[in-house]
């Protein structure tokens, strides 16, 4: 049995060629393979044991920077690429020049600004990511706790919960262009590829070119 595994802090992507998981897991059948997404904690459960790994919650065997890479030249970047994978937990970028590694950069100490901190606001307020809106104001996110402040003066100042954090979320793709040192484009990687509010904002600032959140899990393999 191949199992190849992204176990991020709180989801896992799991690609595999075996049925191993129950079927409300599996997002797609595609090649041959099982592409899933679940809670990281049931892989722990299930005692899955992976052929390959990356990721904070798993006993990786590999970097997750290479499988980034790796997997983001299996689907076909452009030679001079800029590639921004942002998780639950951190960020982190690699850039190409004629196809070769060039430059990166990896925020492994601050989950603030990335998509844990979104999840559990939506949570708090009791709203989905598909209620959020390109909003053209943005809050200045250097620190999440202030940026949780804002949202809470600006909600308790009149203005709906799903706006506040609509500005939020564009604070955080105007922080993500910056850190990846503001390419004309960006490859997005990860679980934000599925947040509109988020690929709106980011669009205002170079384009974007979703790959999905299988990028690293591709690069296992």
């Amino acid at each position: 049995m191949t199992v190849y595994l992204d176990a991020g802090t709180t989801y896992s992507k799991v690609i595999s060629k075996d049925k191993i998981l129950d079927e409300k897991f599996c997002l797609k059948n595609f090649d041959g393979k099982n592409y899933y997404i679940l809670p990281s904690n049931i892989i722990k459960e299930q005692n899955i044991i992976p052929t390959r790994s990356c990721g904070h919650m798993a006993n990786a065997s590999e970097n997750e920077i290479i499988a980034l890479a790796n997997g983001a030249k299996k689907l076909g970047v452009s030679p001079d690429a800029t590639v921004l994978d942002l998780g639950s937990r951190d960020a982190k970028w690699i850039n190409f020049k004629d196809g070769k590694f060039h430059d990166m950069d990896w925020n492994t100490s601050c989950a603030s600004s990335t998509g844990a901190t979104v999840e559990m606001l939506t949570k708090f307020y009791d709203i989905t990511p598909y209620d959020l809106k390109y909003d053209n104001e943005k809050f200045t996110v250097t620190c999440g706790i202030f940026g949780m402040e804002k949202i809470m003066d600006s909600i308790s100042n009149g203005i709906k919960p799903a706006e506040a954090i609509s500005k939020f979320v564009h604070g955080i793709a105007y922080n993500a262009w910056t850190f990846a040192k503001r390419p004309d484009k960006i490859y997005l990687s990860g679980g934000f590829c599925e947040n509109k509010c988020f690929t709106d904002s980011l669009k205002q600032y170079t384009e974007v070119v979703p790959l999905g959140r299988f990028v690293l899990c591709e690069g296992l393999i």
